[in-house]
């Protein structure tokens, strides 16, 4: 069965860089829009980045473009969140998902219902 592990993250300062993974089991991970969400306390669930190779998208928030880049390793079934330039805002719980329908991952967003999801990464960032 699909499976999603992240890993990763942890408590840096402001400015500091982390770079969370996502090991991934039971699908190719090509073949799925794949990405990652995140959720703060108390606010709505954020798309942050998506992946989709069938329609050659790359997305990410606004929130978080040019500090972060979204990877994946096909052959090591691994999908990675290099996140620089942290700051405050950017405290949650990092969640990666997977979808076997690539068009939940579009141009200008991904889509919340993705099938799948991991348990989550807390990311704290806090001088």
């Amino acid at each position: 069965q699909v499976q999603l592990v992240e890993s990763g993250g942890g408590l840096v300062r402001p400015g500091d860089s982390l770079k969370l993974s996502c090991a991934a089991s039971g699908f190719t991970l090509e073949y799925y829009a794949i990405g990652w969400f995140r959720q703060a306390p108390g606010k709505e669930r954020e798309g942050v980045a998506c992946i989709s190779d069938y329609f050659g998208i790359t997305y990410y928030a606004d929130s978080v473009k040019g500090r972060f880049t979204i990877s994946a390793d096909n052959a090591e079934k691994t999908l990675y969140l290099q996140m620089n330039s942290l700051r405050p805002e950017d405290t949650a719980v990092y969640y990666c998902v997977a979808d076997p329908d690539e068009t939940m991952c579009e141009e200008n967003g991904v889509k919340s219902n993705m099938d799948y999801w991991g348990k989550g990464t807390q990311v704290t960032v806090s001088s």
